[in-house]
């Protein structure tokens, strides 16, 4: 069934017939390994390769999920991240946090590239068959095939709007049919661009939030890309901040189609600006559900950011508007630390020493996580509601005749709203950060050793508003910030909402550390199972009572 991926990148990513040995490639074509970076990373640590590779210093379990896939794997004289077994997330991170192995970025095992070129300085001409290099010759455009479960695709709106700017491109140049054409993968504006002499500082008024500006204009899909200053250390200073360091918290809104993506979603992106404020080759860590296909593709890894926002099948930006906020740092520890760490967590997800659960461990949950183990304590907010958990759990696993149903909405409910809603954590993250800065007033609190550092590390905050791109896809708005906002959003009759339906993925069990136990949740929450118990208890202490009462008459 979901060999339709495969089948859409094998058209496009045989690397044996990619630029090499083609006459007069057009000005800006490269490999994606020439001159580029990789989020902290030079490409020159880093070699193509694919899936198959059987010698490449890569996890076995992690290759099996990209067997048709180009990626970026280190080079064999470079050091990669490696895990401590039977740890959990935040300890591992913290005993690699404190230990000599942190003194320096090791590199991740793998880099979702997708494809081996990049066509940079390009234009889309106005017929969207064509394009036109920075010399002005042209060359034939294909796209990647759209991946028959998307419900959205590339049409005459997509054209115009990248038609209206310069692109960047990731894909591969081919032969086809005897003429020369670039197929492409991953389409960027390049006028999307962080521009530090341009910006105008402007604090968060009195009457605004992260929230509102989230909620501002509906969820911003429409509204132009902008960026924004919320803080710099030393107003008035030139800003030098080309080839900074970044950490980069990324919150990407509701889609418009999908009832069940009210929450958004949530990654943190390392990588450092570059001299015209280039930040497409920021590395975003990218958590999703290994164990199901997605709809568009989509795996969790460490993506290039043109490649997580902006690849046609699997680009956040073509089905929902996002929001950045973007701390600028005076050093690069700090940004190092966080992808030193959640690289030793991919390792852990991609053994399957835990699983992706859409409560306990989702997108934020797990990004979050990593943070805590290296020290940054964002405050948390509580859980939704326990009375609620529980009558959510009683209602469910009556209408829907299914404990797993109750078992699910109850864990929705009593998880921390941090590490459940991705907004929540964008705007905990981003308050907290303002706050360890001086930025905005906040509850003072004995900082750990790393938030030391962050505060002394940040040199500037920015936020930044990315839109939707327009294509045959509804227009997606801004995530939800509660339960209470996300049943307000969907239809009253949970028959009537719009669900893309996905199959399983199994993992092959020969993959499996047989040492690792991945516990799985009991159907009956251990409060309702005393709450159970306790009415049995009581039922069976009334009856022995009436009992009594008939045998003390008679």
């Amino acid at each position: 069934m979901f060999k339709l991926r495969a089948v859409a990148a094998a058209s496009v990513l045989l690397m044996a017939t990619s630029s090499h040995g083609i006459a007069a490639t057009p000005v800006g074509l490269k490999s994606a390994l020439s001159g580029e970076h990789i989020g902290l990373l030079p490409t020159e640590d880093f070699r193509l390769s694919s899936g198959k590779c059987a010698d490449c210093p890569t996890l076995p379990q992690s290759l099996w999920y990209f067997k048709d896939d180009v990626l970026a794997v280190p080079q064999a004289s470079q050091p990669v991240s490696g895990f401590k077994p039977k740890t959990g997330n935040a300890d591992d991170v913290r005993d690699w946090a404190a230990s000599a192995d942190a003194s320096k970025l090791s590199l991740p095992g793998l880099v979702w590239l997708g494809a081996p070129d990049i066509m940079d300085n390009a234009s889309i001409l106005p017929n969207g068959h064509q394009m036109r290099a920075q010399d002005g010759s042209t060359s034939d455009l294909l796209l990647v095939p759209k991946i028959p479960s998307n419900l959205s695709y590339w049409n005459a709106g997509t054209t115009a709007f990248f038609g209206k700017r310069q692109v960047r491109m990731r894909g591969t140049l081919k032969d086809v049919d005897g003429k020369q054409a670039f197929i492409a993968r991953t389409v960027w504006p390049k006028d999307f661009a962080l521009d530090p002499a341009s910006l105008v500082a402007k604090p968060l008024a009195a009457n605004e939030s992260l929230t509102s500006f989230v909620q501002d204009a509906g969820g911003g899909a429409n509204s132009p890309f902008s960026t924004r200053l919320l803080w710099e250390r030393t107003p008035g200073q030139a800003r030098q901040w080309q080839e900074k360091p970044v950490i980069g918290i990324m919150l990407n809104g509701a889609q418009g189609d999908d009832d069940e993506a009210y929450g958004g979603h949530f990654a943190i992106a390392t990588g450092a600006i570059g001299r015209q404020g280039e930040w497409s080759d920021w590395l975003v860590n990218n958590f999703y559900n290994l164990d199901s296909f997605s709809e568009k593709g989509i795996i969790a890894a460490p993506v290039p950011m043109d490649n997580y926002l902006m690849d046609l099948n699997s680009g956040q930006q073509f089905y929902r508007p996002s929001y950045m906020l973007v701390a600028v740092l005076n050093n690069p520890r700090t940004a190092a630390a966080y992808q030193g760490g959640v690289q030793r967590v991919f390792n852990h997800f991609y053994r399957h020493d835990f699983t992706y659960q859409h409560a306990a461990a989702n997108c934020a949950g797990i990004s979050v996580d990593v943070f805590k183990g290296l020290g940054w304590n964002i405050p948390e907010r509580g859980a939704t509601s326990t009375l609620k958990a529980i009558a959510g759990y009683a209602y469910l696993s009556a209408t829907d005749m299914s404990l797993a149903s109750g078992r699910k909405i109850y864990d929705y409910l009593t998880e921390e709203q941090v590490r459940l809603y991705p907004a929540v954590a964008f705007e905990a993250a981003g308050n907290d950060l303002m706050q360890l800065v001086g930025a905005t007033a906040g509850v003072k609190r004995e900082l750990s050793n790393f938030e030391k550092q962050l505060q002394g590390d940040v040199e500037a905050i920015m936020l930044v508003r990315i839109p939707q791109v327009p294509s045959s896809r509804a227009m997606g708005s801004n995530p939800v910030f509660s339960f209470d906002e996300f049943m307000k959003r969907t239809p009253p009759n949970r028959a009537d909402w719009k669900i893309v339906p996905v199959g399983p993925r199994p993992f092959p069990a020969e993959l499996r550390d047989s040492t690792v136990k991945v516990s799985t949740p009991s159907p009956v929450p251990l409060p309702i199972a005393g709450i159970v118990v306790g009415l049995l208890l009581g039922i069976a202490a009334l009856v022995r009572r009436r009992k009594q009462k008939k045998s003390l008459k008679s």
